[in-house]
Formats: C-alpha cells, structure tokens, sequence
C-alpha cells in the first residue's frame, strides 16, 4: 500500500505547542519538538510559531533531524476583508513556504470562524455564509491558487470545526464552485468526524481533489460532551476530542485504501492537538507512526 517514493508521513508540532491557546505546551521548545518528531520516525512537518522564520536557520535545524517542511496553515479572510490584504499576506507565506521546499499552501477562510473562540459553542456558533460571501470566497481562493501556480505550489483548502466550510455539504458546494487547477482539498479526517460527517463518503467523493492530508482520530466520549455541555472548539480541543490515528474511533484502513487505489500523492500529516501535559506528544507520535506503520506498511 502506497509508494513509498511519493507518499510521505509528518506531524504538526500542535502536539507539542498549540498555536491557538499558547499555555497548551508552552514549556516545550523547538528542538525539542523537531527532535521528537524525527526520534519518532517522522521525516516532515508543518510550521509552527515557535519554529525560525530565516530560511536558513530552519533549514539547518531541520536537516540536522532529517525533516521537511510539509507546508503551514494560512488564515484567509476572503469574506470579511479586501481580497487585496489577504492577497499580500498569502505571497509573503508562500514564498516562505516554497524556500522551504514544500508544495502546497493550506488556507482556511477564518471570516466570522468561532474557531479561536473559547465560550463560544463550537455547534451553535458555527458561521454561515451568505451567497455574496461564498462568491468572495470562491472567487479569491482561485486568484490565491493561481498564486500559488504562479510558483509551481498548490493550495489546498482546509474544511475545519467552527468555520463556514465545516460540514460534507459544505465542502460539495467549495468543490463544485471552484477550479479543480486552482484550488485542491486538505482532507481531514478527525474535523469531518467532528462535524459528525462520513469521512470516507466525502474522501471517496473528492479523492480527485485532494493534494494533502490530515491524520487525526476522535475520542467518542469527549465528542459526546462536546454536544452534551455545548463546547467550544477550543474547550473540546482541551477536553482531549483529538487524538492520534489509532487511539479513537476512526477506522483508517478503507481511508487509506482510498486513497492509495487513486494513486494519491503527498503528505500524510499526523495533526491531533491535545494537552501536552496530558498527552505526552512523543508517546503519542510513536503511537500515531506505529499505527500507520501496521496499516499501510508505510
């Protein structure tokens, strides 16, 4: 299952410091981080806000490990702001991302998001976007991922908990709105089965699209509080929803078979935030690699 020469596996240093709420892991430095992800088998990694920004110094910090940058989550405001602003912060990003040798851009639209929110009921507060906004959203996106082109990169969207592209419908209506040149599919699994979405129906319906991927599992019982005491995002993250591949109740193996009949290349980015002082992140990444490596061979 998959080749080996085109599927590659990272983790995002969320587990070790959550970028979001700060006080998650922040004892936890870079090299630590970095030297935990290669320690547990992992050969790349998305950008954290404790990694370098120069270039050159988080090269060498990550050629000492043997590590990659995968890509970086962007925050768009596509629906809110002037296409203009977000157009200059996502240049800036992706010229960032592409000296660092990776491929693909992640985008979020963060307008009206209740993601960062931490009273605000990750259910009932999530956003919905009028026509007019999806317009905005649709359109900038496809001038971002010409952008992106414009580099040889491509931008794949991230459906996310708590934003106005949350849920399988969603996702249907930013896919068939847009450019499959232009703009490509993050897929996750933990957020979609957050949203309470079939992930594997909306993996087997957009598979064509998809250019890279997020790992995550969810505990059922937390998910069942999250609803029961009316969670915010950030609440739920902190309860422990997320956890890696293998600890939750997702069942991976029809994901990955999925995607390796159609031949998917990329990333397979381990990304399940969580308490570092609950969750230690280097048990839980050689959780996460040694579950990966009995399901795929990989």
């Amino acid at each position: 299952m998959f080749d080996r020469e085109k599927v590659r596996l990272g983790i995002a240093p969320i587990a070790w410091t959550n970028d979001d709420m700060p006080e998650l892991g922040g004892e936890n430095t870079f090299e630590q981080c970095v030297s935990e992800m290669a320690l547990a088998g992992f050969s790349g990694c998305e950008v954290g806000s404790k990694f370098p920004r120069d270039v050159a110094v988080l090269k060498k910090a990550l050629s000492l490990r043997k590590l990659s940058v995968a890509s970086a989550w962007f925050s768009s405001f596509l629906t809110t702001d002037s296409y203009e602003r977000t157009a200059a912060a996502f240049v800036s990003h992706r010229d960032f991302l592409r000296a660092m040798g990776a491929r693909v851009v992640v985008v979020s639209e963060q307008g009206h998001s209740v993601q960062g929110q931490m009273n605000t009921p990750v259910f009932d507060g999530k956003p919905h976007f009028s026509d007019q906004e999806w317009q905005r959203l649709t359109d900038g996106l496809e001038n971002l991922g010409r952008l992106a082109k414009e580099v040889g990169m491509t931008l794949v969207y991230h459906h996310h908990m708590g934003t106005g592209v949350q849920t399988a419908a969603e996702i249907d209506r930013l896919m068939a709105a847009t450019d499959p040149e232009q703009v490509s599919l993050l897929f996750d699994s933990g957020h979609l089965t957050f949203a309470g979405e079939n992930p594997l129906a909306v993996l087997e319906k957009h598979v064509s699209r998809v250019r890279h991927v997020h790992l995550k599992d969810i505990r059922s019982e937390v998910l069942t509080r999250v609803h029961q005491d009316r969670m915010s995002f950030l609440q739920a993250v902190k309860a422990g929803v997320f956890t890696v591949p293998g600890d939750g109740m997702i069942d991976f193996r029809p994901l990955f078979k999925v995607l390796d009949e159609h031949g998917y290349q990329g990333w397979l980015l381990v990304e399940a935030e969580q308490d570092p002082a609950l969750a230690n992140p280097l048990e839980y990444a050689l959780k996460a690699r040694s579950y990966i490596r009995e399901t795929t061979g990989l």
